[in-house]
């Protein structure tokens, strides 16, 4: 009996230490090992069930103190088979049993194992090592508003460099657009830009023709060029750059005797004068630049009558320093773009128009010295200190005779256009324009002012993009050709391009003539940029509270960003040095476009200080916009602007102020429940940052008018200049009906304005209802 229970003790520690080992006691027990455990079990239980009397046996001594019977768990075999066993007793096994493999084995794997693991780890440790000793340590995160960064850039723009930069651009040859658009093209890609390409378009250009444009003195039959110097058949006068580009391209061509009318300015006060007094039709008028723009004056003469035009320009409206009395000049009469192809890119296929001119009058620039000679205006010694602005007698009637033959072509000209793509957002465009375009030394040297500043902008960010920077969105770096004839190169590539610049065009950062005097900073920004383009003012500022901080003002500007503030709504900003407006009559000057050798550069900026600032601060407002998470543009600045334009105009109905009122209001709330959180890191969401962007790309899309009067902006948020502050729409049309004695231009030109300023109130308001709603479906 008491080997029988032994026997069963025996057999129960041995199911006991299998089922231990089962459940991973041992970690070195492969599957084989517990199977080979599992099969022993049973068999050796099954023994113990077939002996005869065994319940008895069990039932007997189940209350002995000598029988330990611990907890016994189901087995963790593949089959359960321990489990299967208690459930039914009868089951036999038909398995054969395994032999025990040595617990020896067990040892030799468990040194194995041992020694792999070390040998890796060994091996590891010295593959870590050598790798770190090779490669650089990765440099320090680059937070994508970092003023390091900002500052890190901009001092590699120097003064010298840019000099060093505009005097190889003087020496270049210039035989045609294309060659220094190659030239341009070339030094951008030996700087590191590596995505630059030359695109070209076939236009139509209205040039100088073979001789000079003439004016001759019917009474004494006297002859002048342009200039004032007497007629002459000398070769080298009669081929002269300066005589033969005295020009207005696209004017009318032919030959017309008339009398000379003085006009003034051009304004609606100085027509109604004239033409109370006698019958203007077929007639010259002799016209001051300035004031307001040249076509929107040069539209009113055609609509009144008159045949042709002299222009020049007041010496009281020049700056003092400026002496171009002597001097003829050139303009353009294209509003933008190829005139053989309006409103649509000059593209190989393309339907050409037959628009040899663009005005049915005849227009000729000349001197002020020529002007003064055609009013038979005497020097006065007396006078000699003191300005008297030009005026024709009344007495007496001046019969000239005005010859002008310009030449139409088709040429080609060329953009350099260059990508720094973005690393975040390579889909969003910020356009930096300058220009390398000018008339066979006309226009200035303003575009090699222009092309060294942007060059020396493009070399600075590439220098920190081989360091391993990158801008969140994109970068366009473009030199444009044909500014001087009416921007016609960047209308074409934006034409070209115009369904994909509507969705991705951020911004346009103006370089056009940035240095053309040196007496006052001239920051211009639409509404949305102004506070940055203040703030940025002060950024390179050790004591901020000593910094000069000019006003920024919304006003039309020459050059390139023409089409993107009027035919996409693209948000635009420039800096400029200039020289202090001598009279209230000096804006629009820069239309003309004096000799080269008229306008030295080098003269007004010497140490080139003023070009570094200009590029600077360009740079600066650049980067601000191209890795801010957040676009800095604030749409509050855009409803104030708008309800000043409306303050103390007595014409303003009150829905067009309720409207503007309203605006106001849902642009606070945009600023308050969308922008604030947006800039706070904490509380920005990436996807709410995104959609935000989008409706802040789009704030100045709305106040884009269908169709404006000539020379005036198509949008409503930039005023003619700084003397000025109502909506410049409303002013041409309230003197329209001075002309006219009719208010149906008035109240039409009202209803435009107001629609636009609805037109905004309820994009906002749409935007405000996106976020809305996805804040309510995440909730």
């Amino acid at each position: 009996m008491m080997d029988l229970c032994l026997d069963k003790k025996m057999a129960y520690h041995k199911v006991i230490a299998a089922e231990q080992r089962a459940q991973g006691h041992s970690p070195y027990l492969d599957s084989d090992e517990l199977q080979g455990t599992a099969l022993e079990l049973e068999w050796d239980m099954e023994k113990e069930l077939e002996e005869p009397g065994l319940d008895q046996r069990h039932l007997s001594q189940s209350q002995s103190p000598e029988l330990d019977l611990e907890p016994i768990q189901p087995s963790s075999s593949p089959k359960g088979r321990f489990q299967r066993l208690q459930e039914d007793p009868d089951y036999i096994s038909h398995y054969t049993r395994q032999a025990p493999k040595s617990g020896r084995c067990s040892l030799l794997r468990v040194l194995k194992a041992f020694c792999t693991a070390l040998i890796l780890f060994i091996f590891g440790v010295v593959i870590g090592y050598y790798t770190h000793k090779k490669c650089p340590s990765p440099p320090a995160s680059q937070e994508p508003n970092n003023p390091h960064i900002y500052q890190e850039i901009l001092k590699e723009i120097k003064a010298e460099n840019i000099q060093r930069i505009y005097r190889d651009l003087l020496e270049l040859p210039r035989d045609g657009d294309a060659d220094i658009a190659m030239k341009i093209l070339a030094r951008w890609r030996s700087q590191g830009l590596q995505d630059v390409q030359l695109v070209n378009y076939s236009v139509l250009l209205d040039l100088p023709g073979p001789s000079s444009n003439t004016v001759t003195l019917q009474s004494s039959g006297e002859c002048f060029y342009p200039s004032g110097q007497q007629c002459s058949r000398d070769p080298k006068t009669l081929h002269s750059q300066d005589l033969l580009y005295s020009y207005a391209a696209y004017s009318a061509k032919g030959t017309l005797e008339a009398e000379l009318v003085d006009v003034q300015y051009g304004t609606m006060e100085d027509l109604i004068r004239v033409q109370a007094i006698t019958n203007v039709t077929k007639k010259i008028a002799l016209l001051k630049l300035g004031q307001s723009p040249l076509l929107y004056k040069l539209s009113l003469l055609e609509d009144a009558g008159f045949g042709g035009v002299l222009l020049y320009t007041d010496p009281c409206d020049l700056p003092k320093t400026a002496e171009l009395a002597d001097k003829a000049f050139m303009v353009s009469l294209n509003s933008g773009g190829d005139p053989s192809t309006p409103g649509y890119a000059s593209i190989d296929g393309s339907y050409r128009q037959n628009r040899l001119n663009l005005t049915t009058l005849l227009v000729q620039p000349i001197s002020a010295v020529l002007a003064r000679k055609l009013i038979s205006l005497p020097e006065d010694p007396a006078q000699k200190d003191k300005c008297t602005p030009l005026q024709l007698p009344a007495a007496g009637k001046k019969m000239i005779s005005l010859n002008i033959q310009s030449v139409t072509t088709y040429k080609t000209i060329s953009n350099v256009i260059g990508y720094l793509k973005g690393a975040v957002f390579p889909d969003r465009y910020i356009i930096i324009g300058s220009h390398h375009s000018s008339l066979e030394g006309y226009g200035g040297q303003g575009w090699a002012s222009s092309t060294a500043v942007i060059t020396a902008l493009l070399q600075a960010l590439l220098a920190e993009v081989q360091r391993g920077w990158r801008p969140d969105r994109t970068l366009l770096f473009c030199s444009w050709g044909g500014t001087a004839l009416g921007n016609i190169g960047s209308y074409e590539w934006a034409e070209d391009l115009r369904s994909v610049l509507q969705r991705n065009a951020v911004a346009y950062v103006s370089l056009h003539n940035p240095v053309t005097g040196n007496s006052t900073l001239h920051p211009v920004a639409s509404p949305s940029l102004q506070q940055l383009a203040a703030e940025s003012q002060t950024f390179n500022c050790v004591e901020k509270a000593r910094c000069p901080v000019s006003n920024v003002s919304s006003v039309q500007i020459q050059g390139d960003s023409d089409y993107f503030i009027n035919h996409l709504g693209v948000p635009a900003t420039q800096f400029s040095y200039e020289d202090i407006k001598a009279s209230e009559n000096s804006s629009f000057l820069s239309e003309a476009l004096f000799p080269a050798h008229a306008t030295k550069t080098e003269e007004v900026d010497p140490s080139f200080s003023l070009h570094e600032t200009i590029a600077k601060l360009t740079g600066q407002v650049t980067l601000q916009i191209a890795t801010a998470p957040v676009l800095p543009f604030n749409a509050l600045d855009v409803a104030l602007e708008v309800q000043n334009s409306l303050k103390g105009d007595e014409a303003a109905v009150p829905q067009l102020l309720a409207v503007a009122s309203g605006l106001r209001d849902t642009a606070e709330l945009l600023q308050s429940d969308e922008m604030r959180p947006a800039n706070d890191p904490r509380e920005r969401a990436p996807l709410r940052v995104r959609m935000l962007n989008d409706v802040l790309q789009g704030l100045e899309k709305s106040f884009l008018l269908p169709q404006a009067p000539p020379g005036l902006y198509r949008n409503i948020l930039y005023r003619l200049d700084d003397r000025s502050s109502q909506f410049s729409v409303l002013l041409e049309a309230l003197e329209h009906c001075k002309l006219h004695q009719s208010n149906e231009t008035f109240q039409a030109a009202l209803s435009k304005v107001l629609n636009s300023i609805n037109s905004a109130q309820v994009y906002f308001k749409a935007g405000l209802d996106v976020f809305e709603t996805t804040l309510a479906g995440k909730k």
